[in-house]
C-alpha cells in the first residue's frame, strides 16, 4: 500500500495516529472474525440437521404416496411466517418465531380418516422446511460478513499496518539524516569561525 506522506514531523505524527487506530482495532476485528466463523459453522450444522430431519420425514411417508393423491393440495397453506432479527457479532440475522397455517374447512365425515394426520404432517414438514431455509439464510449472511471481516483483517495486517510502519520509518530516517547533516554543517561553520578567530 502506498501511503501518502511528507518528510516532516507533522506527517509522521498523523501516520502514527493512523497506525495506532489500526493496531487497536485489529484484535477486535480478529475476535469478530473468529466469532463469525464459529456461528457460520453452527448455522451450517443446524441447517444440515434440519435437512436430514426433513429428508427422513419425507422417506418415512414415501410408501404412502399413493394415498396422498387423494389429498387436496389447496386444503392447507402457509398464512404467515413470523420472524425476529437477532444480532450475531454485529450481523443482523433472521430468527424464525412461528409459522401460521391456514386450513380450509372440510368435512371430517366425507373426507378420508387420515386427513387430520396428513394436515399435521404437512404442517410439521413445512415448518422444518421453512426453519431450514432460515438457517441457510442465516449461514449465508454470516458467511458474507465473515468474508468481509477476513478481508479487513488481511487489509490491516498485511497491507495498511506494514505500509504505515514503513512510511514512519522512512520519515524517521529522513529526519535523522537531516538532523545529522544540520549538526555536521553547524560543526563545519563553528570550525571555520574558530579558525578565523585563531588567524586574526
Amino acid at each position: 500500500m502506498s501511503v501518502n506522506f511528507q518528510y516532516n514531523k507533522t506527517s509522521k505524527q498523523l501516520l502514527e495516529k493512523q497506525l495506532k487506530v489500526r493496531e487497536r482495532a485489529l484484535p477486535t476485528i480478529k475476535s469478530k472474525e473468529s466469532a463469525l466463523r464459529l456461528e457460520v459453522k453452527r448455522a451450517k450444522t443446524d441447517a444440515k440437521v434440519l435437512d436430514d430431519k426433513l429428508n427422513e420425514k419425507i422417506q418415512q411417508y414415501e410408501n404412502m404416496m399413493k394415498i396422498w393423491a387423494e389429498f387436496k393440495p389447496d386444503l392447507i397453506s402457509v398464512k404467515d411466517v413470523r420472524m425476529s432479527v437477532k444480532k450475531i457479532a454485529g450481523v443482523k440475522t433472521p430468527i424464525l418465531e412461528d409459522v401460521e397455517f391456514e386450513v380450509k374447512p372440510f368435512s371430517i365425515f366425507s373426507s378420508p380418516k387420515w386427513y387430520l394426520d396428513g394436515i399435521s404432517l404437512l404442517k410439521e414438514l413445512a415448518t422444518i422446511g421453512i426453519e431450514r431455509e432460515f438457517f441457510f439464510r442465516k449461514m449465508l449472511l454470516l458467511e458474507h460478513a465473515r468474508k468481509k471481516t477476513t478481508q479487513k483483517v488481511n487489509l490491516f495486517e498485511k497491507v495498511q499496518i506494514p505500509g504505515y510502519q514503513s512510511a514512519i520509518l522512512k520519515i524517521k530516517r529522513f529526519l535523522e539524516d537531516e538532523e545529522n547533516l544540520s549538526k555536521a554543517s553547524q560543526k563545519i561553520v563553528k570550525d571555520r569561525q574558530q579558525r578565523k578567530e585563531a588567524e586574526s
